[in-house]
């Protein structure tokens, strides 16, 4: 099992055959890796190039180091999406394969606040609807939305038996959604939202932070999406200029 077969530093040596071995499940996903000691035994390398490989892994996401505890495999992402592309969490679950469900938490009408009368371009007495809810995938908890939007779009509120806000919004308000303007935030353990998505301690969130236009550039929707970093992953599509 010695990676010492070719003339690369050992430590990338030892990068690639880690991720082989998780690859053809010599180790699979959440499963404790043997011991630095043992591994460094296994692959032929000192204890001190094996612990550069790992924290390169680490730095990929592909293995997880808990203090005290071990190294574990990371779960590959469920979801993957390019982030040009605007889909609604519903359509991102079901294009995995997966049942969407949804479970609400609190629905409400509310003043808006100074960011909110801001982004809206409403006046600071009109009414926003701002509903809270965890949306599942195959009844697991993969993502936390905060969603606000004009009273005026739905002043009958929203059915709990929907789930796509973007679809509601075409099909009750005679609004289409055709771009969001779409900020990312990486994010640790959070105290609220990371115990409601069952997340391990050191799960990061990425939160995505979207204002939703219809094709009149109106402002209709403001959302705040708390994505599980161990199940979905964004990729974004750049063009030389």
């Amino acid at each position: 099992m010695s990676v010492k077969t070719d003339h690369r530093h050992l430590y990338l040596q030892v990068i690639d055959r880690i991720k082989k071995d998780i690859e053809q499940g010599v180790y699979k996903e959440k499963e404790k890796l043997p011991s630095e000691f043992e591994l460094a035994k296994q692959l032929g390398v000192s204890r001190a190039t094996l612990r550069e490989a790992l924290r390169v892994l680490e730095e990929e996401n592909v293995i997880i180091r808990r203090h005290g505890v071990g190294t574990f495999v990371s779960s590959r992402p469920m979801f993957t999406s390019g982030i040009e592309q605007l889909s609604s969490v519903t359509e991102m679950i079901r294009q995995a394969g997966r049942k969407p469900g949804t479970i609400f938490l609190s629905s409400s009408i509310q003043k808006p606040t100074e960011d909110d009368i801001k982004r809206f371009q409403c006046h600071k007495e009109e009414d926003l609807l701002v509903v809270e809810r965890v949306r599942t995938a195959n009844n697991e908890p993969v993502v936390y939305c905060i969603d606000k939007v004009p009273c005026k779009y739905l002043p009958k509120g929203i059915a709990y038996e929907n789930e796509s806000l973007l679809e509601i919004l075409h099909d009750e308000a005679n609004r289409y959604i055709a771009y969001a303007i779409t900020h990312i935030e990486p994010l640790g353990y959070h105290e609220k939202v990371s115990p409601v998505l069952q997340c391990e301690p050191e799960t990061a969130l990425l939160v995505l932070k979207q204002m939703h236009f219809d094709e009149n550039d109106e402002p209709i929707l403001y959302s705040i999406d708390y994505f599980k970093s161990d199940k979905f992953s964004f990729h974004v599509l750049r063009k030389r200029v």
